[in-house]
């Protein structure tokens, strides 16, 4: 018997008439709730102005943003032994940019070849600059935190759609909330759209579409961090200059497209851009580790070896100061 009729033949019509008022202040106090003051709204990025972004946001349930009270700095044996040690992430979904060549065999550290230019650039300039590479798109050599912990970042490069299963997800996890470094680059913003978590690691955003790969103009927006200290004001690049939703939210702009520079930002999929702010590069603290995000990297002369693309030198400069950033070896998002 329901507690509408037990009150009913209890107390008659006067019973239901105070299980009527009961039943309205519960409705009301509800609303009320719904329309609390407190409710999230769209926070401001750091040096962007109001967020373009106006839906409401999702809620990571993690520490996040540009206050390095959001980083765990453990005492983990990576930190002590003087060693930066990079993994770069290559697998994909179901579709794979030109710069990462051809599918990588199973294994970590499989041979590359002279298609495999964005590998193959990362591995030199770990050379260049002083910290090793390892490379796999095997996601079983993600599969256990342990496999993951020796390194000071992990490089997400130009993956897509969804490459990682559950153990991997977990593995991820655990290594960012250990106080590791995370680095996305390119189509990156791309993938695992359904992990809410990733999403926020990416800075709460996710690549939506683009126009024509054209040339632009990038500006150097903050200098205090490494990836940016010894760019130039502003430089010439040619990439696909990402339109995103959401757009990034509670992080540190790096850089942004000069967006009078490139034309019509309408992209494929229509959407309408961002003109007069759009950034291609930010920083945040994330769930206990360091997260650095760029969207540029398309062209593969930007990974080439002594490459003739206008601003082909500051990418480099720009993505090696990212990689050592979010390590721990050089200041982080200042």
């Amino acid at each position: 018997m329901s507690l509408r009729t037990m009150l009913g033949k209890s107390f008659g019509g006067a019973g239901q008439f105070v299980l009527g008022l009961a039943i309205l202040a519960a409705l009301l106090a509800g609303l009320s709730a719904g329309s609390s003051p407190t409710a999230p709204t769209a926070p401001t990025s750091a040096g962007s102005g109001t967020s373009p972004y106006q839906d409401k946001l999702a809620d990571y349930g993690v520490c996040r943003g540009t206050d390095p009270a959001c980083y765990n700095d453990w005492d983990l044996a990576r930190d002590d032994d003087g060693v930066v040690r990079v993994l770069v992430f290559t697998a994909t979904g179901t579709s794979r940019h030109a710069h990462l060549g051809p599918l990588l065999p199973a294994g970590m550290n499989p041979p590359l070849t002279s298609a495999h230019v964005a590998q193959n650039a990362v591995v030199r300039w770990g050379q260049e600059y002083g910290f090793e590479v390892d490379w796999t798109e095997d996601v079983r050599r993600l599969d256990a935190p342990a496999r993951l912990a020796p390194y000071d970042a992990v490089v997400f490069l130009s993956n897509s759609r969804t490459m990682l299963d559950d153990a991997s997800q977990t593995a991820l996890l655990q290594y960012v909330r250990s106080g590791g470094g995370f680095v996305a680059i390119h189509n990156t913003l791309g993938a695992m759209y359904h992990w809410p978590w990733f999403q926020g690691l990416l800075g709460g955003a996710n690549f939506y579409d683009h126009g024509p790969h054209r040339d632009g103009q990038v500006v150097t927006t903050g200098r205090r961090d490494a990836s940016t200290r010894d760019l130039p004001p502003r430089w010439d690049f040619r990439d696909e200059w990402y339109n995103l939703e959401p757009f990034p939210t509670d992080v540190r702009f790096l850089a942004e497209v000069d967006t009078t520079t490139i034309g019509d930002h309408a992209g494929f999929n229509g959407h309408p851009g961002h003109a007069g702010d759009h950034p291609v590069s930010w920083c945040q603290y994330y769930d206990g580790g360091r997260a650095w995000v760029t969207t540029l990297g398309h062209d593969s002369a930007a990974w080439t070896e002594d490459s003739t693309l206008p601003g082909a030198g500051s990418f480099e400069k720009h993505v090696v100061g990212g990689i050592l950033s979010a390590a721990g070896a050089q200041p982080f998002c200042r």
